[in-house]
This record gives structure tokens, sequence and C-alpha cells, in this order.
């Protein structure tokens, strides 16, 4: 067989556009084809086309590649300056907007079926906040420095000051009855813990509350980076303090009276937004009642590109789909790649698609991975720790591909928590088996980590995350290249092999879900 005509079976050859499959007749794949003296391809030469290598998609990822792809995505970022005063690609703005029609685009050129799947989002920006905590009697101020105003929070009665008498909330506040203290105007007090902020805030707002505070159990000085997930009228504005400054306050509040002021100034909405779901054509795989799955995120949050979060899982998704679409071999099981709008705003793109699948369409996706910061300049290489006990089954082969991968590579791992911070979670939802590599967010490294990984110890593994300086300057292109060539090697092995998932697709429906202290990167609860 002519390496041009191998190409042509594959879809990946030159103009892609103009190499478009038709029906198979009499044994044959015809196409259209620019060399009209070309004879149609056999399904017996078909059958001599070797499977995908992971060993050769690996070689073929390479970092000049992602370098240009990060250039490109921070100039998308860019179109968002006039709009919102610095580079970004949040929902709604040209910057992402931008980055759909690069990735629509990309795709196509590569030979994919690409559709997109229009939604509606919440979109929420908190433009300004203040919080002021006093004892009347004495003048003192307490220091309320870690406050935050949860993500999704509306602002206070026509954004201005509110001023009322700090009310504490009895039990956890997840029922009406434990809201009897407090009366209309009082800023209810209430401590983290059983139900979601949402759930804590619609109540105070049911009694007539001006505010909602509500403090972390954990007993630290860490805030609260919290959402109050979707809108609601009943909600009201809404923050968070740490345990060790509410402990404080609360201990003032057994003798005194404890006055709050809180002004939040926000915007919240819906817009519309898509998701890009790119299919391998029918002609490349053998089989088309599985697919394997991948995913990452296409937005950033409103304060910075991106570049990292998650730029970086976009840009490994479009190298591994470009390797893929030019190697020559064909595959055993179709792939399918999701780019999901709307993550930094609760996994809304994920989710919507999950969701909606038909039980037909849910059955047939075999497994899906999630790959979100893939280039954490701290890095550490990090597993996420699914199991086949308390995750879809399946989940745990997943884990083991990675963890086979790195011990192979002589490269170091940590475990991962699997609690639902990222688009994995609407597939574990509808009983999907899911797993996903990261590189590390806002935590900080350890000094064990620092032994096994480098960097600093004490430091985030990310600094400038869901920041502007998640820029150009923010990829470790070590940890880039390694994940990227390990989404390679995952796309591979299970493109090859879906034995495993099939064996055990029977069993998926018994999977129950338990319900996340995450709604995407924020705490819901």
């Amino acid at each position: 067989m002519k390496s041009t005509s191998l190409l042509r079976v594959l879809g990946v050859i030159g103009s892609l556009s103009s190499a478009l499959a038709s029906p198979v007749l009499n044994n044959q794949i015809t196409f259209q084809s620019d060399n009209e003296n070309e004879s149609p391809i056999t399904e017996e030469q078909m059958m001599s086309v070797p499977y995908v290598d992971t060993e050769v998609l690996q070689s073929m990822i390479k970092l000049e590649e992602l370098e240009e792809r990060a250039k490109h995505l921070f100039s998308l970022a860019e179109r968002s300056i006039p709009d919102y005063g610095h580079p970004t690609r949040v929902i709604g703005s040209k910057g992402h907007e931008g980055t759909i029609e690069y990735i629509v685009s990309e795709m196509k050129s590569y030979g994919y079926d690409v559709h997109t799947q229009a939604f509606q989002a919440v979109n929420g920006r908190i433009n300004s906040f203040n919080l002021t905590i006093t004892k009347p009697d004495s003048g003192l101020v307490f220091d309320t420095s870690s406050a935050e105003t949860l993500s999704l929070s509306p602002s206070t009665k026509d954004k201005q000051l509110v001023t009322g008498q700090l009310k504490l909330v009895k039990n956890q506040g997840c029922f009406i009855e434990d809201y009897s203290d407090v009366s209309a105007g009082d800023i209810a007090f209430i401590i983290r813990g059983t139900c979601t902020f949402g759930q804590k805030s619609l109540l105070a707002g049911k009694v007539n509350a001006s505010a909602a505070l509500i403090y972390n159990s954990e007993h630290n000085d860490d805030g609260l980076h919290g959402t109050l997930g979707e809108p609601s009228d009943d909600a009201i504005a809404s923050l968070g303090i740490s345990y060790n400054q509410a402990a404080v306050i609360i201990e003032a509040m057994a003798s005194s009276k404890i006055i709050a002021s809180a002004i939040v100034d926000s915007d919240v909405g819906y817009i519309t937004t898509r998701n890009v779901i790119a299919d391998t054509t029918l002609d490349v795989c053998d089989d088309e009642s599985f697919v394997v799955m991948l995913g990452a995120h296409t937005d950033s949050v409103f304060e910075g590109p991106g570049i990292n979060d998650d730029g970086s899982g976009t840009i490994s998704l479009l190298t591994v789909a470009k390797a893929l679409s030019e190697i020559k071999s064909k595959l055993k099981h179709c792939v399918r790649f999701g780019f999901w709008a709307a993550e930094e705003e609760g996994l809304l793109g994920s989710n919507f698609y999950a969701f909606n699948l038909t039980q037909e369409e849910k059955d047939k996706i075999a497994l899906f991975m999630d790959y979100d910061m893939m280039a954490s300049p701290n890095f550490a290489y990090q597993v996420y720790d699914a199991n086949n006990f308390d995750h879809p089954i399946g989940s745990q082969e997943i884990k083991d591909l990675y963890i086979d991968w790195y011990t192979s590579h002589n490269l170091s791992y940590t475990l991962e928590p699997f609690d639902g911070r990222s688009d994995y979670d609407g597939f574990v939802r509808v009983g999907i088996a899911a797993g996903g590599i990261a590189t590390g967010a806002e935590k900080l490294k350890t000094q064990k980590e620092v032994e096994m990984f480098g960097g600093e110890v004490g430091v985030a593994y990310d600094k400038c995350y869901h920041q502007l300086c998640d820029d150009l300057s923010n990829p470790n292109y070590k940890s880039w290249i390694d994940s990227t060539q390990l989404i390679a090697h995952s796309v591979a092995i299970f493109a090859d092999d879906l034995s495993p998932f099939k064996k055990q697709q029977a069993t998926l429906s018994t999977y129950s879900y338990v319900p996340s202290l995450y709604k995407g990167p924020h705490l819901q609860m």
C-alpha cells in the first residue's frame, strides 16, 4: 500500500477537510480525493494497517509545540484587555470565545468530527467587598483579615453598607429553626459544615438577615475559598472567615453585643457559552461501541489568562490530538476529546455534558480522564486516588496506568484526593469510570515532596494559581512535557485495550455517588 493511501485511510493527510469517508460498498472504503486516479482502499488492506504504538505517539510530543501554543493562547487572552483591563479567558470574554474558536479550528483541521454544545452558565464577579466587626462598649475592632466573599454571592442590598448585630446561628445552620435567634437586619454568624454554603445563605435570607458570615470549622488561620453554587432569590451577601479569627469574636459575644458592617458589590447572572466535543472518525477505529474520553477546561478565572490553569491541559489535548491524527496507525476503539467551558464557575460545562447523556451514551463511554493543570511551576506529579470501591468500577485501572508509567520512567508520584475538584466529577456522578493527573494548585509543597520532585518547600505548587501572573512565565515545561507524554500514553493504551472496562460495564450501575466537599475549585460545604 502506498503511504499516501494509508494516510487517506486514517483521514490525516494534507487537506483533511477534503478527505471525507463515504459508506463501505463491496468491501471497499472510498474517499473523496484530489487524485482521481487513486484506487479505493479495500478492507483487507485496512486490516494490514498497524495499531497505534504508545512509544511512537509519545515521541511525537514536542516542547516547541507546547511553547508555540501557549503563546497563541496568551494572545487570545489579550483580546479581553479592552473589556477587563488585563488578559483573561473567563467565560463571556473575547479571550474565552477566541479559545473556543481556536480549538474548533484546530480539531477540524486534524480531521476530527467536531461539534459544540451550548449551555447557560452562571457567571459571577466580585467587584469589591469590606467587612468590619466591632465591640462598641470598648471600641475594639476585631481582626477580619482572612475574610473573603464567597463566589457567586449576591451584593448587599443596593450594593450599600449594611450594619447589624452579629448573631450566632445554632448547630450547623442547615435548618430554618437554627436561625430562631436571628432577627431581620442582623448578620448571621454560621459555622461551616454538614450542608452547603448556599443552603446556609438561603436560610439566613429567609429570616431577613442582612448578610451571612460563615466561619471555617478547621482550627487554623485559613479563610473560606467557597462558592454558593447556583444563584437563589433568597440567598444573601455571604462572606467567609477563618476559625481562629472567628473564635476570638465568639468569645467576646458571650459577654458583649458585637456589631458587624459589610458591603459586597458583585454581579451575578447567566451567559451562554460552549463545550467543544471532538471524535475520531469511524474510519480510523475498529470498534465504535466504546469510546475512550479525555478532557480539559477552556476557561480561566476572571483574574488572569490561565496559561497553566487550564491552558496547559487544553494545549496538551490539542497536541496529543494532532499527533494521533498524524501517526500512521489505526485505533481499536474510538477516542473523544472534551473541552469544557465554565469549569471555574463550578464544573458547569462538564456537568452539563455528563448529566444530559442518555443511558445509551453513558454506556458507550468506557472511561473519562481529566487533565487540569499540567505545568505547575513548583510541581508534584499527582495521581487522583480513585478506586473501584468508592468510585465507578474501572477507576482503579486508570490510576494504575498512571502509576505504572511514572514507575517505569523512574519518576516519583503522589496520590491526590479524588474529591470533585475538577471535571471528572460529573462523569463519576453518572457512573462512568474516571481518573486523571495534575501537577498541583494552591497547596504548599512539603519537604518530602521537595526530596521527590525538587522545587521549593513551603511554596505553593502554583504560586500564580488564579492570579494575573499565570502567564507565559508561569509554566514548568519539564512537568508539562512529561504530563503530555503520559496523556498520549493513556490514549494509546486504552484505545488499544478496553477489556477491563467491558467486563465491568454491567457493574457500573451499582455505584452510589457521595456528595463532594467541592464544586470545582471552590468549597461548597
